[in-house]
C-alpha cells in the first residue's frame, strides 16, 4: 500500500466507489436468491404489493400526483430496489474504509442490520409492510435470509473492487 491510499480523500473515493459497484451487484445477487425461492415456493396465495413498488408509487404520488401505472410498478419497484441498494454499498463501502469492523461476519452483520432497520423498522413504520409481528415467522426469515446473502455479496465484491483500487 503506498501513502496516498491512507489519505481520507483516497479511502473516502475508493470505499464509495468500492461501495457502489458492490450494491449494484448485491441488489442483483439477492434479486436472483429471491427468485429462487419464490420459484421453490409451494405457496401458491397471491403475493402482496412488495414494499419497493408502493414506495415507488409513493415518490411518483408526491413528484407527479399520479400513481404509477400497473404495467410499470415492477420496473419501478426495481429501480428503488437497487437505488437502495446501491445507497447503502455506497455507505457501507465508505465506512469499511474508515472502521474494518463493519465488515464483521464477512457482510453479515450489514446484512443482519440492513434487514432489521429496513424490513423490520423502517418499512412497517412507513405503512409499507406488515410490523415483523403481523408478517409472519416464514416472511420474517426470508427477509434475513435475503439480506444475509446482499450483506455477503456487498462484502465480496466490496473486497475485490477496493483491492483493485489499491494496486
Amino acid at each position: 500500500m503506498n501513502e496516498q491510499d491512507d489519505r481520507p480523500t483516497a479511502k473516502l473515493l475508493r470505499g464509495a466507489l468500492a461501495g457502489l459497484v458492490a450494491g449494484a451487484a448485491a441488489s442483483f445477487v439477492m434479486d436472483t436468491f429471491q427468485a429462487a425461492v419464490a420459484a421453490l415456493s409451494s405457496d401458491d396465495d397471491e403475493q402482496s404489493e412488495p414494499a419497493t413498488q408502493k414506495a415507488a408509487d409513493a415518490i411518483a404520488r408526491t413528484v407527479t400526483g399520479d400513481e404509477i401505472a400497473a404495467a410499470d410498478k415492477p420496473l419501478a419497484g426495481q429501480a428503488i430496489h437497487y437505488a437502495l441498494g446501491i445507497g447503502l454499498g455506497v455507505a457501507y463501502g465508505i465506512a469499511a474504509e474508515f472502521r474494518p469492523q463493519v465488515t464483521a461476519g464477512y457482510g453479515a452483520a450489514f446484512g443482519i442490520g440492513t434487514a432489521t432497520l429496513l424490513d423490520e423498522a423502517a418499512v412497517p413504520a412507513a405503512g409499507l409492510g406488515a410490523a415483523p409481528w403481523d408478517a409472519g415467522l416464514t416472511s420474517n426469515l426470508y427477509s434475513y435470509a435475503s439480506h444475509l446473502v446482499f450483506g455477503s455479496a456487498t462484502e465480496l465484491v466490496r473486497r475485490q473492487v477496493a483491492g483493485t483500487l489499491r494496486a
